[in-house]
């Protein structure tokens, strides 16, 4: 058996960026179409603004086999599509009995969660705060605040990502929108399709 040698990155916290990362992906908002609930919003502010980066991963992936694990950092701008703040694509991981580590480096926002028969829960991230997402939930992170929202992040490196849970739905259960007495509130997303009980026991089997 070939050991792997250990190794060390760095964060750099202002640019929201890791040395000796493996790979790195950006998503632009052309990219998020369809997530939003205000599609003339979404269209005005990607006419505005000229396709900005909505965020921007860097990780380090020694392996896909079991047991081990991928880490690495993701920045996400602040803004705003009408009232709703900006958001990922969101999954859950394709083997579904995988947890995520989090942990807030800048800024501030949430991450979105949901089980798969459909309950919401939020945990609140900002520096120094970890958050842990828990097999089984479909989890999005969203900028609630005025500057970028960087995360450190830890995984099962076999867990994959699912990001189709989400579009089937037509999305997730709520909302985050601007409002309420935190700057934040959760709102029902109105075109969204609860799953069947034969496809939340897929999800559980998997």
């Amino acid at each position: 058996m070939t050991l792997f040698e250990p190794t060390a990155c760095q964060i750099d916290i202002a640019a929201g960026t890791m040395s000796g990362a493996t790979g790195r992906y950006q998503k632009h908002l052309a990219d998020l179409a369809g997530l939003y609930a205000d599609e003339a919003a979404f269209q005005a502010q990607l006419t505005a603004t000229g396709n900005p980066i909505v965020y921007d991963v860097a990780d380090f992936r020694p392996s896909a086999k079991s047991g081990d694990l991928i880490f690495g950092v993701t920045r996400m701008s602040p803004g705003l599509i009408g009232a709703e703040f900006y958001l990922t694509r969101g999954h859950v991981h394709a083997i579904a009995d995988r947890p995520e580590i989090y942990y807030g480096q800048a800024g501030e926002g949430l991450m979105l969660m949901e089980s798969p028969d459909g309950e919401t829960r939020v945990v609140e991230i900002k520096a120094q705060t970890i958050c842990y997402v828990p097999p089984f939930w479909i989890h999005r992170s969203i900028n609630t605040g005025t500057a970028d929202f960087v995360m450190v992040f830890s995984y099962p490196a076999d867990s994959g990502q699912d990001y189709g849970i989400i579009e089937k739905a037509s999305g997730m259960r709520h909302r985050v929108m601007r409002g309420g007495a935190k700057g934040w509130q959760l709102v029902e997303n109105k075109d969204y399709r609860p799953r069947s009980q034969a496809a939340v026991a897929a999800v559980m089997a998997s």
